[in-house]
């Protein structure tokens, strides 16, 4: 477990053909597809990235603002009010809804249901502790829950590969979806991205996409209803139209303080390395602990305080701060989540005032590979 800044920055550094970062992610393997971004490295892994980066940035970013705010506008205004409710399974719901109309542009209609529930039963599956080592990928008889998960991700497959081919047939829409972006794409050859490459790195998005984001909005509604003084100066920046800074300032250090994810990427050793003054051999690996430099109170002073004015006026360190991972293998969709949870957390402020829904703070449950409220986040919205 590494959480020394230098040390952090030696491993996100090192080539690939030293420290092996693709193998740490092969559990996915059975949900996202042998060639989705997470799981290569080398060459590949920066061809793929190069196809994959411009689906958020530019012009295709700035049109997904106005659909997150009609989704989260239109969740929100659905949740019950004056009443305790589980705010992460709302959340969940809402990031669905966000990722599904980002990546295929769907917002109704049978296809988006059809895509909805059969995304939502394979991850239902793939986010059990255990569902995805290998001694519980056996289906006898095609039966038990890995014949289940297999039947419910072979009709995933096909609904995505559908949406390929009707896109395809389509060129030169030109539309803010992803999708639309990864059918545009070449490789350096001029030759477009296949449609397996498409349909991997689609399912890539659809999972990172959709439950990280859930669970740290549901944990940014667990600390902020427990903290009075941020959450009433939160109000009032949003109230007052320029509290941009503050509210970006509230999302790093959630993502600081409760990150979803414990730990970045394993790197595997290829070739022995010295890092910190420790010499590693191959076969070990190596875990960034986010969850260590992110409490290291020679890095954040009171590092168990939750304090947002930690990120006013400065960013955070590559190397201290790592939510997202870091080096070649920091999360793609890094600015699409925090856009997202900003747009979310400015409408709910918006429009109801949140107080907490339980005594004391809620403990952590483990999620496949994720850490979640362990209520919920019980809140109680009350209409402003």
């Amino acid at each position: 477990m590494i959480s020394d800044p230098e040390e952090i920055k030696q491993v996100f550094t090192a080539p690939p053909d030293v420290l092996y970062p693709g193998e740490g992610a092969r559990i996915l393997e059975p949900i996202v597809g042998p060639n989705s971004i997470l799981l290569l490295d080398g060459d590949a892994h920066i061809s793929q990235r190069r196809l994959v980066l411009p689906a958020f940035h530019g012009e295709r970013m700035k049109g997904l603002e106005t659909m997150v705010t009609e989704v989260a506008r239109e969740q929100i205004r659905s949740w019950p009010r004056r009443e305790t409710v589980a705010m992460h399974p709302r959340m969940q719901a809402l990031t669905m809804e966000v990722i599904l109309a980002a990546v295929f542009g769907l917002r109704s209609g049978g296809r988006l249901d059809a895509l909805r529930l059969a995304l939502t039963e394979m991850l239902e599956f793939g986010l059990s502790p255990l569902s995805l080592l290998p001694p519980a990928q056996r289906a006898p008889f095609g039966l038990g829950p890995w014949g289940k998960f297999v039947k419910v991700r072979d009709r995933t497959n096909e609904l995505i590969y559908a949406e390929i081919a009707e896109r395809r047939a389509l060129p030169g829409t030109g539309g803010s979806e992803i999708i639309s972006s990864f059918i545009e794409a070449r490789h350096e050859d001029g030759s477009p991205m296949s449609d397996v490459e498409i349909h991997d790195e689609l399912l890539t998005l659809l999972v990172a996409g959709h439950e990280t984001t859930a669970t740290q909005l549901a944990w940014a509604l667990e600390r902020l209803t427990r903290e009075p003084e941020v959450l009433a100066r939160l109000v009032e920046a949003v109230d007052e139209g320029d509290g941009e800074p503050y509210l970006t300032a509230t999302i790093r250090e959630i993502l600081r303080h409760r990150p979803v994810l414990l730990n970045a990427a394993p790197r595997t050793v290829k070739k022995t390395v010295e890092i910190g003054g420790f010499t590693y051999e191959p076969r070990v690996h190596l875990v960034v602990s986010a969850w260590l430099v992110h409490h290291d109170p020679a890095i954040y002073p009171e590092p168990y305080a939750f304090r947002p004015e930690r990120f006013l006026g400065t960013d955070p360190g590559t190397y201290t701060w790592v939510p997202f991972g870091g080096g070649r293998r920091r999360c793609i969709g890094a600015s699409f989540a925090q856009m997202e949870m900003a747009i979310v957390l400015r409408e709910l402020l918006r429009e109801v005032q949140i107080d907490a829904g339980t005594e004391g703070p809620e403990a952590t449950v483990r999620r496949a590979i994720t850490v979640t409220p362990g209520s919920g986040a019980q809140t109680v919205l009350t209409g402003r």
